[in-house]
């Protein structure tokens, strides 16, 4: 693949994903709700899930395996209620959660949290991200306009995907360090209730927009 042709598409791209990255959604909300708990390393592997998910589904958009997405509305129409019933009791767990007073810093590793692990955030991050059927369909719209004719579909769309992750991870780690900023004003659980309460409110607001088609 030539790269010289790659280099306009690449920017133009790096500039339609860069807003979307910015507009705040579910995936900014988890971010900061789990880092501003405390739970750092889970953050972390919410933000690394995310982004597995994101160039999952650049890497299959770019192979032509998400039009089946728009070509079958049984695949989009189960993908999509999977996701709604995801959302919604991902929203309902934060509602009900309990949580102890934070522990200090002192008596605890630094920035290992208590939230279930990188791995938790993880899984969480991807499930979000690959249960969105709106993230396929974006893909399939958006992508194949920046692959410059003859260049080699596949690899062009993982590069241009890639861009899309660097900005992600960018960003997030701005969000991240701006939510540890918070965690001395969250030690109270009556603060950190609040806090689920608030994304469990928006998480059940995203699966209720997904359900709507909206």
């Amino acid at each position: 693949m030539d790269l010289s042709t790659m280099t306009g598409p690449l920017a133009s791209f790096a500039l339609v994903v860069g807003l979307l990255t910015l507009t705040p959604g579910l995936d900014t909300a988890l971010i900061l709700r789990t880092a501003a708990l405390g739970h750092r390393r889970r953050a972390w592997g919410v933000v690394f899930g995310i982004q597995a998910g994101t160039l999952s589904w650049g890497t299959a958009s770019a192979a032509g395996l998400t039009v089946l997405l728009t070509a079958s509305r049984l695949a989009y129409e189960t993908l999509r209620w999977a996701g709604v019933c995801y959302l919604l009791w991902m929203g309902v767990r934060m509602l009900r959660a309990r949580h102890a007073p934070a522990p200090e810093e002192s008596q605890s590793p630094a920035g290992a949290g208590n939230g279930g692990g990188w791995w938790a955030g993880w899984r969480r991050g991807l499930l979000t991200n690959l249960l969105n059927p709106k993230v396929g369909v974006f893909y399939v719209a958006v992508l194949p306009p920046f692959i410059p004719a003859g260049a080699p579909h596949l690899a062009a769309g993982v590069l241009l995907t890639s861009v899309h992750v660097a900005e992600g991870l960018l960003w997030s780690t701005v969000l991240v360090a701006f939510a540890h900023t918070l965690r001395g004003r969250l030690r109270r659980p009556s603060v950190r209730r609040l806090l689920d309460r608030i994304t469990g409110l928006a998480v059940l607001g995203f699966g209720a927009k997904l359900a709507l088609g909206e």
